[in-house]
């Protein structure tokens, strides 16, 4: 925008699910949550001085772009409008999901597909910007969504990986779990408050080729 697995998978990070202690896609919640404030953006630092040199300007015109995603682009339709949504069907692609996004596009977001369809629960992993999630069942049912808020930023220690692992326990026991409430095979990532303007309810199908995604999941 992760699932849970403390002792053997992690929360996905929103940005995905649990796969550390319990890996976790993060973003995943049963019923929506009050609206969230969209976390401000940090301020790009100055460009560094050129050895012996003036400071470089910077270029307000033609300002860096955000790193483009390699992922493959799924487009799915809404509430009648439709979003191109990066496709995560394997476990990295997954684990990160939108983790370290500062912007997602109005129409962006991902498209998250399972091999078999399980209760899922997300965490905003590393995610500063809000993001809406919705669940599906095997068949594209709507089976819950939510409005997962930004965690607090990581403290200096939790910024540290336990001793052997991938992963600061600390960190990822705090994360707020969201929950599928049921077997959920697909998972959609959205801009926050994207859902405040779709009319989605509990138990409306997705016009998604589901043999096709579901052949995709790794």
């Amino acid at each position: 925008m992760a699932r849970i697995a403390m002792t053997a998978r992690l929360v996905l990070g929103a940005c995905f699910t649990t796969g550390l202690i319990g890996t976790l896609p993060a973003c995943d919640h049963a019923g929506a949550d009050q609206g969230a404030t969209p976390a401000k953006k940090d301020t790009p630092p100055p460009t560094p001085t050129p050895s012996g040199g003036t400071p470089a300007k910077q270029d307000k015109t033609n300002p860096p772009e955000a790193p483009k995603s390699s992922l493959p682009i799924e487009t799915v339709t809404i509430s009648g409008k439709k979003f191109k949504l990066e496709l995560a069907a394997e476990p990295t692609s997954r684990f990160k999901g939108l983790s370290d996004r500062t912007e997602i596009a109005d129409d962006g977001g991902m498209l998250f597909v399972f091999d078999r369809p399980s209760v899922q629960q997300f965490v905003m992993r590393d995610c500063p910007i809000p993001i809406d999630i919705i669940y599906l069942d095997g068949s594209g049912r709507v089976v819950s969504f939510y409005k997962m808020t930004p965690e607090p930023p990581r403290t200096e220690a939790e910024k540290v990986n336990d001793p052997g692992q991938t992963f600061n326990r600390q960190y990822e026991e705090r994360l707020k779990r969201y929950h599928s409430k049921f077997a959920a095979q697909f998972v959609i990532e959205l801009k926050g408050n994207t859902l405040d303007g779709l009319n989605v309810k509990v138990a409306d199908k997705f016009d998604l080729d589901i043999a096709r995604l579901k052949k995709l999941a790794k």
